[in-house]
């Protein structure tokens, strides 16, 4: 049992909201999930660096949590404290054509700010949802465009809890990872570098992608986005549909009939449902197929 009377002292010290048993099924994108322990609203990078500081001290295991766009949070929750990077750690400067945005900024706030600048070179990633932090630890894309086209550098809260700045060639951004994937380098900015275009073009194309991301995608459900990574050589969508998995269900989890892509989840769905429906379409996939799909949202463990 985690004692969070010292944390609840330390954010009230840093003015950092914190809520006990927080339902995570409220803060990711597929709405389900159980509670952890305590979820703390960052509202700086000093904030999040302090409070790595004092978990990490005290043997206390946390995650850190964004727009949950890609993360699967198990049924019985989460045993230990959460760091939400949202609204609270959400600010825009602009210098220029550079953008840099906290890490909690929503992807798509950035899109809209440059947009209104007259800046170009984030059409194709508006409609990603997600934060801009949680965007670059993932090398997050679409149509063509990836956050490696974009990015111009970031800070980071390295391994000793230091705050540091990391320039775009040193990322080993590539097709879904970073130099911060599957480490305990935490992002707490982007900033963006883009170039000078027309307000009234971008918009327009903005549009046309977020048009063609509602005709093809299911957007009405709850989902993590695409649920497969890419395959060498093919696509995750391509073979789950030569499979004729296209509707295919686990309980309240289901391989959309509008893109076979995406495993939605009905209503009433658990992470359970969606890991037994994951782990199905791998199986049937690779017998039928000889590719192995791999899963692309983080689970939270």
């Amino acid at each position: 049992m985690i004692d969070i009377s010292e944390l609840t002292l330390l954010c009230d010290k840093l003015g950092c909201r914190i809520t006990p048993e927080a339902p995570l099924s409220e803060y990711i994108t597929f709405r389900f999930g159980g509670p952890c322990t305590a979820l703390v609203s960052v509202n700086s990078a000093a904030s999040a660096a302090e409070l790595i500081r004092y978990l990490r001290g005290s043997g206390i295991k946390y995650g850190i949590l964004g727009r949950g766009s890609n993360v699967l949070v198990p049924d019985e929750g989460f045993e230990g404290i959460i760091l939400h990077f949202g609204s609270d750690f959400s600010d825009i400067e602009v210098s220029g054509s550079s953008i840099r945005c906290d890490a909690g900024t929503l992807l798509a706030s950035a899109c809209v700010r440059a947009q209104q600048l007259g800046l170009t070179g984030m059409e194709n990633l508006f409609g990603i949802p997600g934060t801009i932090g949680g965007a670059l630890y993932m090398n997050a894309g679409a149509y063509g465009s990836e956050m490696k086209d974009v990015v111009a550098s970031a800070e980071y809260i390295d391994e000793n809890c230091e705050i540091k700045t990391i320039y775009k060639e040193d990322m080993e951004l590539a097709y879904r990872r970073s130099f911060f994937s599957g480490s305990n380098r935490v992002i707490t900015s982007v900033t963006l570098e883009l170039a000078s275009g027309k307000p009234d073009e971008i918009k327009s194309a903005m549009s046309e992608c977020m048009a063609k991301r509602s005709s093809k995608q299911p957007l009405e459900y709850p989902s993590a986005g695409s649920t497969f990574k890419r395959p060498e050589g093919s696509y995750a969508s391509l073979l789950i549909d030569q499979c004729g998995l296209k509707g295919f269900s686990c309980g309240g989890a289901m391989v959309s009939e509008k893109h076979s892509g995406f495993v939605i989840n009905k209503g009433y769905a658990t992470c359970s449902d969606v890991l037994e429906l994951c782990d199905r379409i791998k199986k049937i996939v690779d017998e039928k197929t000889g590719y192995k799909l791999e899963l692309e949202p983080v689970i939270l463990s």
